[in-house]
């Protein structure tokens, strides 16, 4: 289960944004059903960030949003943003690893 996260904060708080994203990203590295949890930013756009995302199954994915870290943290970003954060959900097909 691959999902896409897609983050605009408003220019005035780019790094307050940054700053909670990278913050989960330390938390959810406990998640044992997640897989894989990379954060990015764009290279034209400093207020627009991705997350690429793999967990195990749905279930990994159904823990992952009901943490009460998650849950705060978008809490405390929804003044913080420009718009919705746009999430896409994908199956894997093929990959390289490394």
């Amino acid at each position: 289960m691959i999902v896409v996260a897609r983050i605009t904060a408003r220019d005035e708080h780019r790094d307050q944004v940054e700053t909670i994203l990278k913050g989960l990203v330390e938390k959810v590295q406990a998640e044992e059903g997640t897989l894989v949890y990379t954060l990015h930013r764009h290279q034209n756009d400093p207020n627009v960030f991705l997350f690429y995302e793999k967990y195990r199954d749905m279930d990994a994915l159904v823990v992952h949003g009901g943490t009460d870290y998650f849950k705060a943290a978008m809490k405390e970003m929804t003044p913080l943003v420009a718009e919705k954060p746009v999430i896409e959900m994908y199956d894997e097909i093929a990959a390289i690893l490394s």
